[in-house]
């Protein structure tokens, strides 16, 4: 049954389901494995989760947990092109697909594609 509310406990399956197929996946997947390794059950993958999860609460639930900067992160990684956060976007919209009813759906695609927009143009690609 898909969600038709925004909770912490949701969040964190659409983060592990979304990175699952991140994982999965020969063009974004090398970036996450390169920096967290390749087994979502791992520490560093944990604190991740943790991480992304805290994120989207804090734009959707207004949630304080999150501490960060997302954007500060992809300035270590070489190799980003606009492929990877269109192929990004197409995982990251499949995913809220199968978590969420179609008009909180609509509202992460939209906000994801902002996110990546925003991503794209501040690293010049």
């Amino acid at each position: 049954m898909l969600a038709n509310e925004i909770t912490k406990a949701n969040l964190r399956t659409m983060v592990i389901s979304f990175y699952t197929k991140v994982l999965e996946d020969e063009l974004v997947g090398p970036f996450f494995i390169d920096k967290l390794g390749p087994n979502l059950g791992g520490q560093t993958w944990g604190e991740h989760l943790d991480i992304l999860t805290d994120f989207w609460a804090s734009i959707y639930l207004s949630d304080m947990a999150y501490r960060g900067s997302p954007f500060a992160p992809h300035l270590e990684l070489d190799g980003l092109k606009r492929e990877t956060f269109e192929r990004w976007l197409k995982l990251f919209f499949e995913t809220v697909d199968t978590v969420y009813e179609l008009d909180i759906a609509e509202q992460f695609k939209n906000r994801g594609t902002l996110i990546a927009g925003n991503f794209m143009r501040n690293l010049g690609l």
